[in-house]
């Protein structure tokens, strides 16, 4: 069993940044790609990011280009999710993702822009 705790979430004032960390446990964490996907009040979730196992392959939505990075450090079983220049759009829960074969979820954690 994957298990998937995320933290760094609260509130940020528009064109703050926050940075997001996932720590995964129960898995050789090197064998898994991981994502970031986010639920806004009133839409779907979507995908956020996503990298590959070594880190070398990073593939963001259209809607975070330029400001959201995504990156890895396996010797930490972490994935981490830095994002800048923040608006109130990208208030949601985020949900951090291992993948590999089948999906596993974190718990979430909320993530406010406002002013």
């Amino acid at each position: 069993q994957v298990q998937l705790v995320e933290s760094g979430g609260g509130l940020v004032q528009p064109g703050g940044s926050l940075r997001l960390s996932c720590v995964a446990s129960g898995v050789t964490f090197s064998r898994y790609a991981m994502s970031w996907y986010r639920q806004a009040p009133g839409k779907e979730r979507e995908l956020v990011a996503s990298i590959t196992t070594g880190g070398g392959s990073r593939n963001y939505a259209e809607s975070v280009k330029g400001r959201f990075s995504i990156s890895r450090d396996n010797t930490k079983n972490t994935v981490y999710l830095q994002m800048n220049s923040l608006k109130p759009d990208d208030t949601g829960v985020y949900y951090c993702v291992a993948m590999r074969g089948s999906i596993s979820w974190g718990q979430g954690t909320q993530v406010t822009v406002s002013s």
